[in-house]
C-alpha cells in the first residue's frame, strides 16, 4: 500500500467534501467540546455579550449560584443581588467589552463575599460584538476531590487521606487530633508517612503540592437548576 501511494503515477486522492453540510456539523460538534471542556472546569465561569446576557454558564457556576450568591441569573441575562454591586460590575463590564480592560472585583456581603476576574474577549469579525468571560474564585484553597486523587495516587491510605483533607483545609495537627478523638502522636505518625510517600519536606511543602493539584469535577455531578429571581438588579 505504500508503494503504491508513493509511486510517481498513482493518482490522487479525491478530496474529501467539506461543504456546508459537513462545516456546520464539525462546528456544533466543536460547540459541544467546547461547553464539556468548561463543565469539567471547576471554577465557576460565564460568557456574557452585550455585557449582561450570559451565552453560556458551566457546571460549576450552576452549582453555585444560589439564592443567597452575590450574582444571580433571571432567565440569560446576569443579575446581582445587592443594589450596591450594580455599579462596579458594571463598569467592570463596560471597560471590558468597549475598551478591553480586564478588572477583578469583590462581590456581596461580608458573611458571603466572592472575587471574580471579568476578561475582555475580543470579536473574531469587525460585525461581531465583543464578549466578556466571569471567572469565580475558588471556593476552597484544596477541592476535596483534588485532594481524594492525589491522595490515591500516592498510595495513602484511608485515614491519611482523611488527615491530608483536614491539612489541606488548614487545620492544625492538634486540631486534627481533637476531632479524630487520637493522640497527638498518632496524627504526626501519620502526616509523617503521608510525607514519606509523597515527597514533600513539610507540611507546608505538602499543603503547597494540592493546592496546586488541577480542579477536578465529579463525573457523577448533578446541578441543581439555577434560582429564577425577579428581586435582582440588573447588571
Amino acid at each position: 500500500m505504500l508503494e503504491l501511494l508513493n509511486h510517481p503515477e498513482a493518482p490522487a486522492a479525491p478530496p474529501r467534501y467539506a461543504g456546508p453540510e459537513r462545516r456546520s456539523a464539525a462546528s456544533r460538534l466543536i460547540t459541544r467540546w467546547y461547553a464539556q471542556m468548561l463543565d469539567e472546569i471547576d471554577y465557576g465561569m460565564l460568557l456574557l455579550a452585550d455585557e449582561k446576557h450570559v451565552v453560556h454558564a458551566n457546571h460549576a457556576i450552576r452549582r453555585m449560584l444560589d439564592e443567597e450568591h452575590p450574582l444571580q441569573l433571571l432567565g440569560n441575562e446576569l443579575r446581582v443581588r445587592r443594589a450596591r454591586d450594580l455599579a462596579p460590575l458594571h463598569q467592570a463590564l463596560a471597560n471590558a467589552t468597549q475598551r478591553g480592560l480586564r478588572s477583578l472585583l469583590t462581590l456581596g456581603d461580608a458573611d458571603l463575599r466572592v472575587s471574580l476576574a471579568v476578561v475582555p474577549l475580543p470579536p473574531f469579525a469587525d460585525d461581531d460584538s465583543p464578549a466578556a468571560l466571569l471567572v469565580l474564585g475558588k471556593q476552597h484553597v484544596c477541592e476535596e476531590l483534588s485532594v481524594q486523587w492525589f491522595a490515591r495516587s500516592h498510595g495513602l491510605t484511608v485515614a491519611e487521606t482523611q488527615v491530608l483533607t483536614l491539612l489541606s483545609s488548614g487545620e492544625q495537627p492538634s486540631e486534627i487530633a481533637e476531632q479524630h478523638n487520637v493522640a497527638l502522636s498518632t496524627v504526626r505518625t501519620q502526616i509523617g508517612s503521608i510525607r514519606a510517600k509523597t515527597g514533600a519536606e513539610s507540611i507546608r511543602d505538602l499543603v503547597r503540592q494540592v493546592a496546586v493539584l488541577p480542579p477536578l469535577v465529579n463525573a457523577l455531578r448533578g446541578a441543581p437548576a439555577v434560582p429564577m429571581r425577579a428581586d435582582v438588579a440588573c447588571a
